[in-house]
């Protein structure tokens, strides 16, 4: 049996056209001894109905129906009888009198309500194990196609720039200076490693060298890093290299292509251009570098004001070198002990000692550091956070970066506490992107005392910071940028170094790689760069994070046909395994077991 239509297709149009249908049984109905099974493909739903007094042989073969069974069925399309039209569907105004029914598969219970209200419901560790069966439920298969949807708009719109797209190896060579790599062993090559790519990063860079000039590609890439709902360990870029380009053109090009993208799947206009934000305004106001600005609750700076502070605690890190800083959370004067002492944990978490705060009700002053205060730092407050009955003031004394990530987190706790008792609203489809610039360049490790790379070693400093590359690294603003939406990092990339002198410097003055180490992973590039490199740039987004969102899902993993789950398992297919002796002999290794 070919199908003639498919199950959203058919209106009264059809009425007395004899059609064929394949589908699964999505419900049963018995009325009366008459059977009503709703059909349904990736489409949508048709009623069809089998009368057992017209069809006997028929009808004891549909008896045999459950639900997510195989079948195609034949049959006229007819009206829905008087009071039984669903106006709610496409085909709710037919239904098909079946005349041939084959059964294809009939199906087990499944072990979850395959509808969204009551597969939402279910532990995701069981949809995950029977991930073919989740699949099939409306949002997911949703999902699905809003991901299709979106790669096809970033095809066309890259082809309409004149970009071609260009396949990189998945297989590459350990670069050990990012996050953990996935090793592959060599069967050929006893004792050698490939490494799966965490990024196109230096093959992009070398196609510049090639002159492609405008290069992307919608790449697999592999880190091995702990999992949450923003990340896995296999993921998907949209991946851009660009000859000859600014930064000014990099944030028109992208500007674009989200405005196309937000167009093509949600038929909603952005506003353009983006707002952009330098790093350490980001940190100073929201305490990230990825801020969500659909709300207030802005960090504000009281470091000057504690300097000579009667509140030790608060003037000693003032006048140390590190930063006070505050938040109103307005109208959180309510929060519960239990509230409070988890927005405690989490500061601890992030190395605070603990979180001083102010609980403002009745026109008094509550905390065990208000007696610390003076008069001119409570009006002080009072004037730079509007503080008034009802809210919660949070501090954070601690160095600056360090301060700003404390407050950053519990700025967005904060938040959640007061969407959940309805006195803040943030719609998820408030979509206000930025860009984050004017990153530094680099960042000290304390603990291996030298300079790291903030983003990756290959990215330009800003021409007129390049002098302090010398004598201070730290002042050096590279010229990097994020395009962060709803407080989701969306992407970053920079415009890199092209010339092989200032490359080798980073690489063995700056960052104190040594020169053969350099040599071994990255001579080859360092090589092509000699033979004409032209100034470069690019930017890498994550095809997952964009659709989570277009979704209006939190997890990543619903927008990924067959994710891990936070164990970095693949419970369908019961991933990782050990594997054979002999398979571990052809590649000459030998698992070694922790204790």
């Amino acid at each position: 049996m070919h199908r003639s239509h498919h199950c959203a297709q058919l209106t009264p149009a059809d009425l007395g056209a004899t059609v064929s249908l394949l589908g699964w049984v999505d419900s049963i109905r018995d009325h009366g001894g008459i059977l009503f099974i709703d059909l349904r493909d990736r489409k949508g739903i048709t009623q069809v109905m089998f009368d057992p007094n017209v069809h006997p042989a028929l009808g004891a073969q549909a008896a045999q129906l459950k639900p997510e069974s195989v079948v195609g069925v034949s049959g006229k399309v007819v009206t829905r009888p008087e009071g039984t039209v669903n106006a709610s569907l496409p085909t709710g105004g037919i239904e098909v009198d079946a005349t041939e029914l084959t059964i294809h598969n009939l199906s087990d219970t499944p072990p979850f309500p395959l509808d969204d209200v009551g597969g939402d419901k279910v532990n995701e560790d069981l949809r995950l194990t029977y991930r073919y069966l989740d699949l099939r439920r409306p949002k997911m298969r949703k999902n699905l196609q809003v991901r299709h949807k979106a790669a096809k708009s970033i095809r066309d719109y890259f082809d309409s720039q004149e970009f071609i797209e260009v396949e990189t190896p998945a297989l590459f060579k350990s670069t050990p200076e990012g996050a953990r790599e996935y090793l592959v062993p060599s069967r050929i090559h006893a004792g050698q490693f490939y490494a799966l790519s965490q990024s196109p990063q230096q093959f992009k860079q070398i196609l510049m060298v090639a002159g492609v000039e405008k290069y992307f590609q919608i790449a697999r890439c592999f880190r091995d890093e702990d999992l949450r709902a923003d990340r896995q360990m296999e993921f998907t870029q949209v991946d851009v290299e660009a000859s000859f380009v600014t930064r000014e053109d990099i944030y028109a090009l992208f500007e674009g292509m989200l405005t196309k993208l937000w167009k093509d799947v949600l038929g909603t206009d952005i506003q353009t251009p983006f707002l952009r934000m330098p790093f350490h305004e980001a940190m100073n106001r929201f305490g990230v570098d990825k801020p969500d600005v659909r709300f207030g609750l802005e960090l504000v700076d009281f470091t000057e004001l504690f300097k000579t502070s009667g509140f030790k605690v608060f003037a000693s890190t003032a006048s140390g070198g590190g930063a006070i800083k505050a938040i109103n959370a307005k109208g959180l004067a309510d929060l519960t002990q239990g509230e409070l002492k988890n927005l405690e944990e989490i500061a601890k978490s992030l190395g605070a000692k603990g979180l001083a705060f102010i609980k403002v009700e009745a026109g008094e002053w509550k905390s065990p550091i208000v007696k610390f205060f003076s008069e001119a730092e409570k009006a002080a407050l009072t004037a730079q956070l509007g503080v008034a009955d009802g809210d919660m003031i949070f501090f954070a004394a601690a160095p600056w970066e360090k301060a700003c990530a404390i407050l950053g987190r519990i700025r967005l706790e904060a938040a959640a506490l007061l969407v959940k008792r309805g006195k803040m609203t943030i719609r998820h489809d408030d979509w206000k992107f930025l860009w984050v610039i004017d990153f530094p360049l680099m960042s000290h490790d304390e603990a291996e005392n030298r300079y790291v790379a903030t983003h990756h070693p290959f990215t330009a400093p800003v021409p007129e910071d390049a002098a302090y590359l010398d004598s201070d690294p730290k002042k050096v603003r590279g010229q990097h940028y994020d395009v962060v939406l709803n407080g989701m990092e969306l992407g970053g990339g920079s415009i890199r170094i092209h010339q092989p002198a200032l490359q080798k410097k980073v690489f063995e003055d700056v960052l104190k790689i040594p020169a053969d180490v350099v040599e071994s992973r990255f001579g080859y590039m360092l090589k092509a760069f000699t033979y004409g490199a032209p100034p470069h740039g690019g930017i890498a987004f994550g095809l997952d994070r964009m659709c989570a969102l277009l979704c209006g899902t939190t997890s990543i993993r619903d927008v990924i046909a067959f994710p891990k789950t936070q164990k970095g398992q693949d419970l369908m297919a019961q991933s990782p395994t050990p594997v054979t002796a002999k398979q571990l002999k052809e590649l000459h290794i030998a698992v070694v077991l922790p204790e």
